[in-house]
């Protein structure tokens, strides 16, 4: 079972001397003892759920027991299916990267977008290439030009230490 609904009692498990019952369509019939109250689920052809058994006296509606977990199981399923899932994918250049091959990482990156992934697009420069920090932030720009229609920028190029770092994000479709 799921965790919300692992700890339900039903029918002859409620350890409870009174329960405050309420019926198949919602309403309330009031504080009645355990035995008359399973005995109107019976009668209806449903189960006793305790819904509220912190409660004084705890509360008990007439259900379909089996329908209820199906429900609980579909609304938890579908929270995970409006959950949005994501992941951070890593693009690694160098100032030196040639046209060819940074038109290759260009696809690599709009395929992970389309997948509904980030992006972080690194250029790590070494040595004496720090000085060359103009071209790391050139080839950025490029990349920003090139996934413009469907990628948005959601951290503009920074330095952190001998790196220079930007995060595309795909466009959402609202």
């Amino acid at each position: 079972m799921t965790g919300i609904n692992k700890r339900v009692n039903i029918n002859k498990k409620i350890r409870a001397k009174e329960v405050r019952l309420i019926d198949q369509n919602g309403n309330q019939v009031g504080v009645i003892p355990i035995h008359q109250a399973l005995s109107v689920a019976e009668a209806s052809g449903l189960d006793l759920v305790e819904v509220s058994p912190n409660a004084s006296p705890p509360v008990c509606k007439i259900m379909d027991y089996g329908k209820f977990k199906y429900q609980q199981t579909k609304k938890l399923q579908e929270a995970k299916k409006k959950a949005s899932s994501f992941s951070v994918k890593e693009i690694k250049v160098r100032p030196k990267t040639g046209d060819h091959d940074l038109d290759t990482k260009i696809g690599h990156i709009k395929r992970f977008l389309a997948n509904n992934d980030k992006v972080k697009v690194t250029v790590m420069f070494r040595g004496r290439e720090i000085a060359f920090s103009d071209r790391g932030r050139e080839m950025l720009k490029r990349v920003q030009d090139a996934t413009a229609e469907f990628a948005v920028v959601e951290q503009f190029p920074k330095f952190e230490g001998r790196t220079m770092i930007m995060v595309l994000a795909p466009k959402s479709e609202k």
